[in-house]
């Protein structure tokens, strides 16, 4: 069986007549067939093949055959962003009268999907508090169908015992699905430890220089087939461009990641001793309330540090003012070293008692940290804590 890298960089669609190296790109919006018969066996599923670029095309599938090897899913859907693959996981997998369980720790999207618009179609929902698992097994209700969790969360970068969570699933018959964004599967496959569904958003760590939008959702081939049917229908497809754009960068996540994490960890310690700061937040950190669990099912921390710093939200924003180098946009998983203010931008639209929930306090600053030297990526932001005090 080869090897992560391997798989990444040599999964490929098939050679066309001009033997070109590198996958080309299929820029069509459809496919043409040799007679009627072949057309209508591919219409009723008879056959396998590409008909039109909204459900399939050879950039594409290329994109999920790479990501099914490397997350060990039996099947996958690509969509036109990560919240489109998050909301295709919700809708063609729930009804009306079905309940939901989510870590309360998720991104601000997510969190307005499920409170604003599952409660449209009759679709309830229970938030769970990573920090007190003993409560989990008193939210399952009788129509409880899909657990849904972030593993690092963004931004407080919780992490949740995958194992136990899904053992607890799978005794009440309930799917669980996992947004493995933040760790990608070179860290974490939610898979092997009993998930049954695993989410991403292509835009960040897989992609991984800010270029495209992307998303991805993979896992059982009987709940995929579901969510193809309705993204088939609905329409949440990648672009071809996107896709080979994702396949190419999955050719180095690997050694990305590595830099991402050796890079992060180094910011969290030299953070955890500075005294503008009041708790940094990084999975391998020993410090980190569930270091233990992190180190177990991740094979690195990612590459995302947040800290609290003194002085609130003002000092938060004077603390983003005052960068020089570090980007301020709303992406993370880039070569560049990314800062964002989750309590007035990513999660702004959550009440403060419900950022408060979650551990988003006024001061809290949210990293992702590039590829760039690490003693620049510390000096930019040692230069920025000392000039934005208040």
């Amino acid at each position: 069986m080869k090897k992560f890298e391997t798989n990444a960089i040599r999964t490929q669609a098939d050679q066309s007549s001009s033997r070109e190296h590198s996958v080309p790109l299929y820029l069509t919006s459809s496919f043409t067939f040799d007679d009627a018969e072949q057309m209508r066996a591919m219409f009723a599923d008879e056959l396998e093949g590409n008909i039109y670029s909204r459900f399939s095309n050879p950039n594409t599938s290329e994109f999920i055959e790479k990501m099914c090897l490397l997350e060990g899913a039996e099947a996958g859907y690509a969509t036109a962003s990560g919240m489109a693959a998050v909301f295709a996981g919700f809708m063609a997998l729930l009804k009306s009268g079905d309940h939901i369980i989510s870590s309360s720790s998720i991104f601000g999207s997510t969190h307005t999907v499920i409170t604003k618009f599952l409660p449209k179609w009759g679709i309830t929902h229970s938030y769970a508090d990573v920090n007190k698992p003993e409560t989990w097994v008193g939210l399952i209700q009788k129509n409880t169908k899909m657990i849904f969790i972030e593993s690092p969360s963004n931004p407080g970068l919780d992490i949740i015992d995958l194992k136990w969570l899904a053992d607890l699933a799978n005794k009440n018959n309930i799917i669980l699905n996992v947004d493995n964004c933040f760790a990608t599967p070179f860290i974490q496959r939610p898979i092997e430890f009993g998930a049954h569904l695993v989410i991403h958003s292509g835009t960040k760590y897989l992609d991984g220089q800010g270029r495209v939008l992307g998303g991805i959702i993979l896992g059982k081939k009987e709940l995929i087939k579901e969510i193809y049917t309705f993204c088939r229908s609905t329409g949440p497809s990648l672009s071809p461009f996107n896709a080979w754009v994702l396949s190419k960068s999955l050719e180095t996540l690997s050694i990305r990641m590595e830099r991402h994490s050796e890079n992060a960890h180094k910011l969290a310690v030299y953070l955890e001793s500075h005294k503008e700061i009041i708790q940094v937040r990084y999975p391998f950190l020993r410090s980190h309330p569930q270091y233990e669990t992190a180190k177990k099912q991740m094979s690195l921390g990612g590459g995302i540090v947040s800290f609290e710093i003194k002085g609130g939200i003002e000092r938060g924003k004077e603390f983003l003012n005052a960068l020089e180098m570090c980007s301020l946009t709303a992406n993370l998983g880039d070569t560049r070293t990314i800062a964002t203010h989750p309590a007035s931008t990513t999660h702004a639209k959550l009440s403060e008692e419900e950022r408060s929930s979650v551990g988003i306090t006024p001061g809290l600053v949210r990293i992702s940290v590039g590829l760039e030297n690490i003693q620049d990526i510390i000096d930019d932001i040692s230069k920025a804590l000392e000039s934005s005090k208040i």
